[in-house]
């Protein structure tokens, strides 16, 4: 049951009158190292989440995060359940509506469970001991005579017995326990098993509202009319034919460009189609080629950001060298629902209606354009057709608000698959210079990497350290092989396009550039790359551990189809490692093929192996999309891709088997929503070195014959 947790809700089932558990405590949502504070309903500072039992016995979880797939909405109730000890049918799971007592309420940078696994342990296990404590004083028992099982507090000496439901009200009025014993990881019985997703049925019966389902009474549907080329703005605009299609009822200019408002979506396009505007300039210079001289001459002026030994002497002084360029292009996120949202600004209030990954940044934004202030400014999420990080931007939120405010109505905002391609939101291009030297034996001596793209963080205004974007380094900075002369560097590249967030950061194009680098090294050393890899990590027991089971589980080294190869990747993120092995052949055109992938994971504690795997498995298809096709390309300062024509995605034919292979050994807690993506291009790239004897140096791969 997913439903917004509206203020009046909030209130009762926190305040006074009501009759039952009431538990809140705060996420570590800014560092993993903040202990959760666990306090009474009545003390509501920060709050994030909260545990209500009911005098029914049932179990009632309130959470900020938002579920877009990724399985947040089964994943913390089953933590919760576990410390708890009650019956997983006993759970409802709720979605709450943002409110400052949350704190900042994104969700991203796979943090959601990793972040916040110990902190619902102890919400949980504080709930428990709270319950247990009132059956005691009930009972003129100790304590520690009791125990909690399955939603009941039993006397183990008198056999007395009460459940959950009886207990609440007295429970409540306890003071919670600041740290209570945490279940040994040994007597689990829900965290490691597969359980079914709380979300899937109302999706399977088509029950399940996401941004677009959204209908409000009196709603009107604009399309918006943005800027053709970089830069530009409106100069003057003439809305007499698009007032004459049936259904169009005004057009409105705001900030992102010219609005048709109609009374459906089909007219709002029909009238946007028959817009006639004018536009200032822009900048009509930028190419494909100007984006890459521009990160190419950047390379000079970097700024270090790792320094061993002394690479340039390492390389003047080594057996075998090696040099070669990498290029990314930039990447949209490319969502399957449509970016919309629907707002209603009325004179003291403003609504959202919005599929968005941070609920913060939306009120935030809401309240911005409306000009209300935060407490009259009221968030309801839906569910997401797809994140990846466009949907934390708030351009689609800002839009709606504006046309709502302005028209008097609620208005919803549907993007087309050309806006939202073109509207500015993308990852990052790129250029590497890389520089390797090999000793005598073959082994890598010397390592110089130098990269050139643009900063998130500087155009989001963000700290950057040193003047160093960390996001964009991540996954080349921390290169984990034991090279004694190591040199990193990064240019930013001021360019006029916006950039974005995008699954897994930098890590999905660093991994491609360091991992297909070091296969490049092993091939002129004469190594084979996983006994390579491996013999330079024994600093890095996890990286190994992944490795040795992706290679076992693929068969590396065994025999193949002819024209068949195997490649290898191993990388660090959000706290994971994940090695996967493509297996890669040549189809028609010189198109690669990919047959089968081999993915192992070490992510720590498991919570549910299910999502898991389905995690693994739809980060493998997002990043194997990336890397057959995906570019957007741009040309006198227009953005040239604008569909699924010009920017494919991977088509169901191209889909690999993938087997996932879940090694963990006790390690802390790691993410599942992103690590999955960066190792696919490396390991596919590799494979096609391995069968071709030829590098891929840019993506998008392309055909390799």
């Amino acid at each position: 049951m997913l439903e917004p947790l509206s203020r009046r809700r909030f209130l009762a089932v926190s305040g006074g009158g009501a009759a039952g558990l009431m538990l809140s405590f705060s996420l570590p949502l800014e560092s993993l190292a903040r202990e959760v504070e666990v306090a009474q309903s009545d003390e509501p500072n920060e709050l994030n989440a909260w545990v209500r039992v009911s005098e029914d016995g049932s179990v009632s979880f309130s959470v900020s995060e938002i579920e877009m797939g990724q399985g947040v909405f089964t994943a913390i109730p089953m933590i919760l359940a576990e410390e708890l000890e009650v019956d997983w049918e006993s759970i409802q799971v709720e979605q709450a509506s943002v409110d400052p007592r949350f704190g900042r309420q994104l969700t991203g940078g796979s943090q959601s469970i990793r972040h916040g696994f110990d902190s619902f342990r102890k919400a949980g296990a504080a709930a428990r001991e709270m319950l247990i404590a009132a059956a005691a004083g009930q009972w003129g028992v100790e304590a520690k005579e009791c125990r909690a099982e399955r939603g009941v507090v039993h006397h183990s000496p008198s056999g007395r017995e009460a459940s959950y439901g009886q207990l609440a009200a007295r429970a409540a009025t306890l003071p919670p326990p600041q740290d209570p014993p945490l279940k040994d990881r040994s007597d689990y019985r829900i965290i490691g098993q597969r359980i079914p997703r709380l979300d899937t049925p109302s999706k399977v019966e088509g029950k399940a509202v996401y941004g677009l389902d959204v209908r409000v009474e009196g709603m009107r549907v604009a399309q918006v009319e943005r800027p053709p080329t970089l830069g530009a703005s409106v100069e003057s605009f003439d809305a007499a034919q698009a007032l004459k299609v049936t259904g169009v009822e005004q057009v409105v200019e705001i900030p992102s460009g010219v609005a048709v408002v109609a009374r459906s979506t089909w007219p709002a396009k029909k009238g946007r189609d028959r817009l006639k505007v004018e536009w200032t300039p822009g900048q009509v210079e930028v190419s494909d080629d100007s984006i890459l001289a521009s990160c190419r001459e950047s390379l000079d002026g970097g700024i270090e950001v790792r320094n061993e030994g002394d690479a340039e002497a390492a390389l003047r002084d080594c057996a075998t060298s090696l040099e070669a360029t990498y290029t990314f292009p930039y990447l949209a996120h490319a969502t399957m629902e449509p970016m919309n949202c629907t707002a209603h600004v009325t004179e003291d209030r403003c609504e959202v209606w919005a599929p968005t990954q941070s609920l913060s940044s939306t009120q935030a934004a809401a309240a911005r354009t409306s000009g209300m202030p935060l407490e009259r400014v009221v968030v309801h999420p839906t569910f997401l057709g797809g994140g990846f990080g466009r949907r934390s931007a708030t351009d689609f939120v800002e839009d709606a608000v504006s046309l709502s405010k302005a028209v008097g109505q609620p208005v919803q905002v549907v993007y087309s698959r050309e806006d939202d391609m073109r509207a500015g939101f993308y990852r990052p291009v790129g250029y590497n210079e890389l520089a390797g030297g090999l000793d005598a034996d073959g082994q890598p001596v010397a390592w110089r990497h130098r990269m050139a793209s643009p900063s998130i963080l500087r155009e989001k205004g963000w700290p950057m350290r040193q003047g160093v974007d960390f996001a964009a380094v991540e996954g080349a900075r921390n290169l984990p092989y034991a090279i004694p002369n190591l040199s990193v560097s990064w240019s930013d590249v001021d360019l006029p396009i916006s950039t974005h967030f995008w699954r897994s950061v930098g890590s999905s194009h660093n991994a491609w550039v360091t991992e297909c680098f070091f296969d490049e090294l092993c091939a002129a050393g004469g190594r084979d790359p996983l006994e390579a890899r491996l013999k330079l990590l024994d600093e890095h027991p996890r990286h190994q551990r992944v490795l040795r089971v992706a290679g076992e589980k693929a068969g590396w080294g065994g025999s193949l189809p002819e024209g068949h190869a195997r490649g290898v990747a191993v990388h660090e993120a959000f706290g994971s490692f994940v090695a996967q092995v493509a297996e890669v052949s040549i189809g028609p055109g010189g198109r690669p093929s990919v047959e089968r992938v081999v993915c192992a994971i070490d992510c720590g504690d498991v919570v549910n192996p299910d999502t898991v795997e389905a995690q693994m498995e739809g980060g493998i298809a997002f990043g194997l999309s990336a890397a057959l096709h995906g570019a957007v390309h741009f040309d006198q300062g227009r953005v040239v891709s604008g569909n699924f024509d010009g920017y494919p995605l991977l088509r169901m034919a191209e889909m690999p088997r993938v087997e996932t292979y879940i090694a963990t050994a006790g390690d802390p807690l790691g993410g599942v929503g992103e690590p999955g993506t960066p190792p696919i291009a490396p390991a596919v790239c590799n494979a096609l070195l391995a069968l071709t004897g030829k590098p891929v140096r840019s993506l998008p791969i392309g055909s390799v014959a």
